[in-house]
């Protein structure tokens, strides 16, 4: 009987092809690791350093397959984004009914908020992050648009084009200059990413009326209702209705053409979506997808389309068939 092993970067906990419940998406590392092939003796196989490695060892007498492959144009690497800090982080953290204050009404960032905008911005441009991100999906509230734009916009000031700007100068309290749009990837606002809703005024939003004259160049056609027909006063949002939300926001991506994607959404959205995912993996990767996220802070991940949501398309790709003309046979035009 083969033997099989798993790697800690491996994705798969049930026997291969298996992939439990509807976890069909996050991956946050996407290598390759393969089990022994039939044809080699499994002992032998168990002598590679890689069976060696601690976890491996400590798995006892029940191994686990370690493979998990898929067609690179069937994923999508999301940048994941918790905005900055906000007015209403400070007075909760402080008393958490603060949160019932209708003085947080959709909350701006606070001064120290937007140093760690600063900081991310940076980040993004030295790693490399914002030569690749094709769209920046933003959830339609004050203290996500200014940590999407800070982080991913362009340079501050005028620029001296007549494009919009994604923000105007000091737009939602930020006592901050104009943002450019120029050299910026598309930037589009997405109620599906939104905070857990209800009951908490700071996650209530304005009427795009009020968010289009500050945020001119960020893109508001997928919000249908003026007005946050989504926020009630007295019911909140259940923790499965938000991950179930999720869900139907990462089926949405799939929907997109782009294959670098940055998300700059909420806490709440974000933990309670990435729990769903990770059975199919080692805890200690499920435990990581499922920590709270800090203000601002950036992870990666790849969601892989293993439901063919997405397109059957792919650029990289090579079919590698004998060009065009008389039929040769294979062993001939191999020489």
């Amino acid at each position: 009987m083969q033997t099989q092993i798993k790697h800690k970067h491996s994705t798969m906990t049930s026997t291969f092809p298996t992939i439990s419940g509807n976890n069909n998406y996050v991956h946050p590392h996407f290598l390759l690791f393969l089990s022994p092939p039939p044809n080699i003796n499994p002992l032998y196989s168990l002598r590679d350093p890689l069976f060696m490695h601690p976890v491996v060892a400590d798995m006892g007498s029940n191994p686990i397959p370690g493979t998990s492959v898929y067609p690179l144009h069937r994923s999508k690497t999301i940048h994941l984004v918790r905005h900055a800090q906000g007015i209403h982080n400070v007075a909760g953290e402080k008393d958490h009914s603060a949160y019932l204050s209708q003085e947080l009404f959709d909350a701006h960032l606070t001064p120290l908020g937007w140093q760690q905008v600063d900081n991310l911005h940076k980040h993004v441009h030295a790693s490399g992050i914002i030569d690749r991100v094709e769209l920046v999906v933003v959830s339609p509230l004050l203290r996500t648009m200014q940590t999407a734009v800070g982080t991913f916009g362009g340079e501050a000031g005028a620029d001296g084009t007549n494009v919009p700007p994604l923000m105007m100068e000091n737009a939602g309290k930020s006592n901050r200059p104009a943002i450019s749009s120029s050299k910026c990837p598309p930037f589009i606002a997405v109620e599906l990413c939104r905070e857990h809703m209800g009951v908490h005024p700071c996650d209530q939003r304005r009427s795009i009326s009020e968010y289009k004259p500050i945020f001119p160049a960020i893109d508001f056609s997928l919000i249908e209702n003026e007005d946050d027909v989504l926020w009630k006063a007295d019911v909140r949002e259940k923790n499965e209705e938000v991950a179930a939300r999720g869900k139907k926001f990462l089926d949405w991506l799939w929907t997109r053409k782009e294959k670098e994607i940055a998300v700059v959404t909420h806490s709440g959205f974000l933990v309670h979506t990435l729990r769903e995912f990770g059975d199919d993996c080692h805890p200690s990767i499920k435990s990581e997808m499922g920590t709270f996220f800090n203000n601002c802070e950036l992870r990666s991940v790849v969601i892989v389309d293993k439901s063919m949501i997405g397109s059957d398309s792919s650029t990289t790709d090579f079919p590698g068939k004998i060009p065009s003309g008389a039929d040769v046979p294979s062993d001939t035009a191999a020489t």
